[in-house]
């Protein structure tokens, strides 16, 4: 691949038309952003790691969401951060491969998480009687261990195809990090079949899972409706348009940056840039606490976790007390 590039590196630029003053603000909340997604996706990772009343399916999906939503935000955010605060956006033209990879890797393996988060909902509200034979924590583990490997063949086409372009210069990613699309924008050659490539891999792995995902839905609020007092329903239509907020934030942005990306559409780059921020790094933060940190079972095992933690302090600052 070297002997095929003259760039041996290329330099991350994030938002392109980003004022100098704006650069410590925008890099400050990206900060902010990572620290929420990396607290609450630990806290969430230990939580069912450690507490044994968590380990079934549900649990096991968010676990495989948080772990996958924490590697995304370390493999991308800290260098477009660096980026802003030391100058520091070049990035290694394998480094810059790799990176591809993982996001391409990662993001896949969110698409296919979330949707199997949408199927253990639809099983338990509306096969209650049941979910516990239908859904198995044996089950669970191997399909997420199988969305694990099966993204790798997904997503190794796209990585080696976009290596093999030559890069000539320039050598600037208009992007936070590097991507099929802001990567194969830079080869001094024809570049169709990979972004061919790219977009038919995309478009399978969003469209599919999405459709699952409302199909899964609908039939969830129709049951609830059907079943539940007034109270419960309006809950439960607050849980559910909750979550679908999330969801859609993940899915439609994406089905559009990658459909205008294979249409040739010019987009305003700051304008690109700006929607990949908030698909990508919004919904990583926002995962845990809405699927997670909410419930009834995390919220008492924190609020024991504290009280215990608040007693024990209160004794060995007060032994006249024991």
């Amino acid at each position: 691949m070297a002997n095929q590039s003259a760039v041996s590196e290329f330099v991350l630029i994030g938002f392109p038309g980003l004022q100098q003053s704006f650069h410590i603000p925008v890099s400050i909340t990206m900060f902010m952003v990572y620290s929420i997604s990396l607290i609450a996706n630990s806290i969430v990772l230990i939580l069912i790691i450690l507490k044994r009343t968590l380990h079934h399916p549900m649990y096991i999906i968010i676990g495989n969401l948080a772990f996958s939503d924490l590697l995304f935000d370390t493999m991308t955010l800290p260098k477009i951060i660096a980026k802003y605060w030391f100058d520091a956006g070049s990035i290694s033209y394998y480094a810059c491969i790799f990176q591809l990879f993982c996001v391409h890797y990662l993001g896949t393996i969110d698409s296919f998480i979330i949707m199997l988060m949408a199927i253990d909902r639809y099983a338990a509200i509306c096969k209650p009687l049941r979910y516990h034979s239908i859904i198995t924590n044996r089950l669970v583990v191997i399909l997420c261990n199988l969305f694990w490997i099966i993204t790798i063949f997904i997503v190794s086409p796209i990585a080696v195809t976009t290596a093999q372009l030559p890069y000539c210069g320039p050598k600037t990613i208009r992007n936070c990090f590097c991507s099929n699309i802001s990567l194969t924008a830079l080869a001094c050659a024809d570049n169709s079949f990979a972004v061919q490539l790219g977009y038919i891999a995309a478009m399978l792995v969003l469209l599919l899972p999405l459709a699952i995902i409302i199909l899964s839905y609908i039939l969830i609020i129709w049951a609830v409706h059907s079943l539940s007092r007034e109270e419960n329903w309006q809950k439960a239509f607050y849980t559910c348009t909750t979550h679908l907020f999330v969801i859609a934030l993940f899915y439609i942005p994406r089905v559009f940056v990658y459909t205008s990306a294979q249409l040739r559409l010019i987009l305003n780059p700051d304008i690109n840039v700006l929607l990949l921020c908030l698909y990508t790094f919004i919904p990583h933060a926002a995962n845990p606490i809405i699927y997670c940190l909410r419930t009834n079972e995390i919220k008492d095992i924190l609020k024991r976790t504290f009280q215990i933690r608040f007693c024990i302090t209160i004794k060995q600052k007060s032994p006249g007390l024991q």
